[in-house]
C-alpha cells in the first residue's frame, strides 16, 4: 500500500493518491491531470476510482477530466447531486482497492454532501481518514460557504458538523492517520496548524473542535465565530464542480496566445480585458502597463486573484515573466479562470519598445517613514488581514484589509500623499496596483512593510497575541 500527499501551496491543498496491488484510487484531484497521470504510470498501475469529498470551493477539482482521460468512475457521499456521471454513494458502502478498503463516512455539516474516507488496511483495521473539508488539523470546515442547504443556516449546519465528528470521527482509533484537504493559508478553516499530516489522537488533544466535554451550542458558537466573509469566487467554483467545465488543455491553449504590443493594446480595448501583471512587486513598480493589476506568481497568487478579481468570466491579458506564461495561465484556471486570452510577448520591454506609456508605484523605505512618524501625524494605510493588525500595527495607522480594499476607497485621502503597507511588501503592492486602477495615485508605498516598519523603529501598538483575540 502506498499514500502519497501531493500538496500545492499555493492553495494550501492537498490531494492523494493511494495505490496497492496496481490499483489506484485518487482523492480530490487539482485542475490539471498529468500529475496522476504520471505517477500511476510509473507504478505500472490503474487508477480504479476518483474520490470527491464534497464540492470545493476554493478550486476546481480536476475529476471529469481525470474520469475522461482514465474511465474511472467518479465518487461523491450522500446527497451529492452533480450534473454528470458520476456514483452517489451510500453510507458505509465499501470499495476495494488491491488489498487494502475504502469505506465511504457521510459527515455532513461544512456542505450536506461531505464525506470522509476511512481507508482500512489488508489485515481490516483501520489505518487512515481522507477528511476533506470537515476536520482539518487544529480547526474544522466552515460550515458558512455558498454551497449549503438553502434551507439551513450556518448555526444548523455547524450542529450537524458537530453530530458528524462526535459519531463518525472522534470513535476512531487514535493511532488513525488524519489527512486533510487543506493546511494553514486555506479560506475554508479559520486556525489551521501548518502540519499537513497527523494522528488523529494528537487531533483530539490539539483541536479545540474535539473537546470531548464540548457542547453542541459551545462547538457552533465557536466554529462560527470570527469567521471572515467567504471570497466571492467561491460560489463560482462550486458551479463548475458540480456542473462541468472545459477540458484545461482547451484553455491553456486559448491563453498561450503570444500578443505583440500593439495586439495586446487593441484586445485589451476590444474585450475589456482586465491586464493582470503576474511578475515580481519589485519588477511591476518599477515599470507596468497602465491601470493594470498586479497578483504576483510567487504569493499566494491563485487565492488573490480569486478574492479580488472575483468575476471568473472576466477576460484576461497577462504580462509575464518568460517561460511562466504557461504556469499563470494553469494556475489561474484552478480556481476557475479561464479567460486568459493572451500575454504580452516580448513583457514589459517590449511594450516600452514600442513607444507604449508606463506608470510606476513610488515607494518609500522604512527608515524614512519612521524618521517623518517621529516629527508628526502621517496617513498610514495597513492592508493585512484583519488578526494581523489586532494583534499589532503602527500607532495611527488606519486599517483597510486588501481583501475588501474596494470598499475602503472613499477612506484614501484624495491628493495628499500617504503610505500604504502590509507585512513584507506583496500585499502592498496589490492594493497599490489596485488603487491607481481606480485613479488615486498618491500613494507612497512602503517597502518591506511592516517588519521593515519595525525594525526601523517605528511606533507600534503593544502585542496581542492572535490566539486571545
Amino acid at each position: 500500500m502506498k499514500i502519497e500527499q501531493i500538496y500545492t501551496g499555493c492553495l494550501a491543498q492537498g490531494a492523494y493518491y493511494i495505490e496497492s496491488e496496481g490499483e489506484v484510487a485518487i482523492i480530490d484531484p487539482l485542475r490539471e491531470v498529468s500529475p496522476y497521470l504520471e505517477r500511476a504510470k510509473k507504478d505500472s498501475a490503474v487508477i480504479k476510482y476518483i474520490f470527491e469529498t464534497h464540492f470545493h470551493a476554493d478550486f476546481v477539482s480536476g475529476h471529469i477530466t481525470l474520469s475522461k482521460q482514465t474511465g474511472a468512475p467518479i465518487i461523491y457521499g450522500p446527497l451529492a447531486d452533480p450534473s454528470f456521471e458520476a456514483l452517489v454513494a451510500a453510507d458505509g458502502q465499501v470499495f476495494a482497492l488491491g488489498k487494502i478498503t475504502i469505506h465511504v463516512l457521510h459527515t455532513p455539516g461544512h456542505t450536506m454532501e461531505s464525506t470522509t474516507y476511512l481507508l482500512k488496511d489488508e489485515h481490516g483495521k483501520d489505518h487512515a481518514i481522507f477528511s476533506g473539508d470537515t476536520l482539518f488539523l487544529g480547526d474544522v470546515g466552515r460550515p458558512d460557504l455558498a454551497q449549503k442547504a438553502a434551507d439551513m443556516t450556518q448555526e444548523q449546519l455547524a450542529a450537524t458538523l458537530y453530530d458528524s465528528l462526535r459519531n463518525k470521527i472522534m470513535p476512531l482509533a487514535d493511532d488513525v492517520i488524519v489527512y486533510p484537504a487543506h493546511g494553514a493559508g486555506s479560506a475554508c478553516g479559520k486556525n489551521m496548524m501548518k502540519e499537513t499530516v497527523d494522528t488523529l489522537g494528537n487531533q483530539k488533544k490539539m483541536n479545540y473542535a474535539l473537546r470531548p466535554d464540548m457542547t453542541k451550542e459551545e462547538f457552533v458558537k465557536e466554529v462560527t465565530d470570527g469567521l471572515l466573509p467567504p471570497p466571492k469566487y467561491f460560489p463560482l467554483n462550486v458551479k463548475m464542480n458540480k456542473e462541468g467545465y472545459e477540458d484545461i488543455d482547451v484553455v491553456i491553449d486559448r491563453g498561450a496566445q503570444a500578443l505583440d504590443p500593439e495586439a495586446f493594446e487593441q484586445l485589451a480595448n476590444q474585450t475589456e480585458a482586465l491586464v493582470l501583471d503576474v511578475r515580481h512587486q519589485k519588477d511591476y513598480s518599477q515599470a507596468h502597463v497602465p491601470r493594470s493589476i498586479f497578483i504576483g506568481l510567487q504569493g499566494d497568487f491563485a487565492p488573490w486573484v480569486g478574492a479580488l478579481i472575483a468575476d471568473t468570466q472576466q477576460p484576461l491579458l497577462l504580462v509575464v515573466p518568460e517561460g511562466k506564461e504557461e504556469e499563470a495561465i494553469t494556475r489561474l484556471s484552478r480556481v476557475g479562470f479561464d479567460g486568459t486570452l493572451g500575454y504580452l510577448k516580448g513583457g514589459i520591454t517590449a511594450w516600452q519598445q514600442a513607444g507604449k506609456q508606463t506608470d510606476h508605484i513610488e515607494g518609500i523605505d522604512a527608515a524614512t517613514l519612521t524618521a517623518r512618524l517621529a516629527d508628526e501625524k502621517m496617513p498610514v494605510f495597513d492592508v493585512r488581514k484583519p488578526g494581523e493588525y489586532q494583534s499589532e500595527h503602527i500607532q495611527g495607522a488606519e486599517h483597510t484589509p486588501l481583501g475588501d480594499i474596494n470598499g475602503y476607497l472613499g477612506q484614501f485621502p484624495k491628493e495628499t500623499p500617504f503610505y500604504v503597507h502590509c507585512a513584507g511588501g506583496y500585499r502592498s503592492v496589490i492594493a497599490a496596483s489596485i488603487l491607481k486602477s481606480r485613479g488615486i495615485h498618491n500613494l507612497l508605498d512602503v517597502q518591506g512593510g511592516y517588519a521593515a516598519l519595525k525594525a526601523a523603529g517605528a511606533p507600534t501598538t503593544d502585542y496581542v497575541c492572535p490566539s486571545t483575540l
